[in-house]
């Protein structure tokens, strides 16, 4: 498979040397830890840094496409590209990401993002294109105004692609022009560094759940995320050298035969430990959340060590996940850094352990655990000008985290809920609260 097309951004080309599942065969989710040597690269990061990874589609996916779309035969011509003399678009140009000389295979591996799902301007341009007049009727429905909660029932909400529709719509047959104007461009995917390169030197180390999407009526094959099924399937190989689950599995020092991935910096201007060390924070990151807090406690181990007389502000971390004992992940690096002093409080959650009947309600989620800690943490955010940090969904738990906030200012500081969500707002003005979120 030829490499990635160039970017603005300095891409490197860097070994995995190490793969670990972190998770429990029976978790719900299967988080991998990867560990990418940066030793031969001038890529350096903070804590807090995330960095983006260039992966392409499913080289199965793109045969099916290719197949679908009768190309078979054409799959390592040349596509030319220009633009239709008589275009109506007013700024029309060509797709800047596809490199010139580029394979129909290239194309479809690299360049389109043909998971994305499809928009109604394209359904709208796949009627032209459908023989079956009840199939083209039904095409018709899913993009008109009146078919929105159809479209989004049928479309949207089960995230079916291209090569899904046209499955459905089988006497649909669109030209690959069509795919090129309606596709965007296969975006790269952005990973938190989970590691301190003060206590890993030369090595980054990020952390991800291998996303699944279920099969459906319109998706008879279940499917991995584009960019996780792809590192999942590359790192095979290495996690099963591990003899011991728990631990990363490292190959030997030939970097020849390693799997090597493509990545470019993607520095985080604020996401950061406070420079100054006696300032107190809070960490709040469920889940894969946790990973750049992994990072933070590595560094401040390393800048206790050098500073053995300083006083060090304190600090919390708010973790959470589904069950204790099957996706509680770093369980041992947070016992250690607990053990000596790196971190003050840990406050844990489990949502899906079940609760003995005499057992009074546990904490379910982080943000119960932050209104349990509310006074202390009014004194690190209002008296003591600490921050708080948090990493994770953006949908439900950032959501949710910040009205946690809002209420446990109305109830420490006795004040309306205007007034406390203006001294939230105050405390994102001041860099004090600090999100890294994904979709």
């Amino acid at each position: 498979e030829a490499c990635p097309p160039s970017t603005q951004e300095t891409v490197y080309q860097v070994p995995v040397t190490g793969a670990q599942q972190i998770t429990q065969k029976d978790a719900v989710k299967t988080a991998l830890l990867l560990q990418l040597d940066l030793s031969k690269t001038p890529i350096s990061y903070q804590p807090g840094d995330s960095f983006n990874m260039i992966c392409p589609n499913s080289s199965n996916e793109v045969e099916q496409l290719i197949l679908r779309l009768e190309l078979a035969e054409k799959k390592d011509y040349c596509v030319k590209l220009k633009l239709k003399p008589d275009t109506k678009k007013k700024v029309a140009q060509l797709p800047a990401y596809i490199p010139e000389n580029s394979t129909l295979r290239y194309l479809l591996t690299w360049c389109l993002e043909i998971r994305a799902v499809p928009k109604k301007a394209f359904l709208r341009a796949l009627v032209e294109y459908t023989t079956d007049s009840c199939e083209k009727r039904r095409l018709q429905e899913l993009c008109s105004k009146q078919g929105s909660a159809d479209y989004n029932r049928f479309v949207r909400d089960p995230s079916l692609c291209v090569l899904d529709l046209l499955r459905v719509f089988s006497s649909c047959a669109p030209p690959l022009r069509l795919l090129i104007e309606h596709l965007p461009k296969l975006q790269p995917r952005s990973y938190s560094a989970a590691s301190s390169s003060s206590f890993h030197p030369g090595k980054l180390h990020f952390v991800f759940n291998i996303v699944e999407f279920p099969s459906c009526s319109e998706r008879p094959i279940p499917r991995r995320g584009v960019c996780t099924g792809w590192l999942s399937q590359l790192v095979s190989p290495i996690l099963q050298i591990s003899e011991t689950p728990g631990k990363l599995s490292e190959v030997g020092q030939d970097h020849s035969l390693f799997p090597k991935v493509s990545i470019c910096s993607r520095p985080n201007s604020t996401f950061h430990l406070p420079f100054d060390l006696s300032v107190p924070f809070i960490m709040v990151g469920p889940g894969t959340g946790v990973a750049p807090f992994i990072g933070f406690l590595q560094h401040r181990e390393k800048q206790r060590q050098e500073n053995p007389d300083f006083h060090f502000g304190e600090t919390w971390l708010f973790f959470g996940c589904r069950h204790k004992d099957k996706d509680f992940l770093f369980r041992n690096e947070l016992r250690h850094f607990l053990e000596n002093g790196t971190l003050t409080h840990l406050k844990v959650c489990f949502s899906r352990d079940s609760l003995g009947s005499t057992e009074e309600a546990k904490p379910k989620y982080v943000q119960d655990n932050l209104r349990l800690c509310a006074q202390d943490l009014t004194r690190i955010l209002l008296k003591e000008n600490g921050c708080i940090y948090v990493c994770g969904d953006a949908k439900n738990m950032a959501k949710d985290v910040n009205e946690a906030l809002i209420d446990i200012m109305v109830k420490e500081l006795q004040v309306d809920k205007l007034k406390a969500m203006n001294i939230v707002a105050g405390l994102r003005d001041k860099k004090c609260y600090l999100q890294d979120i994904w979709g």
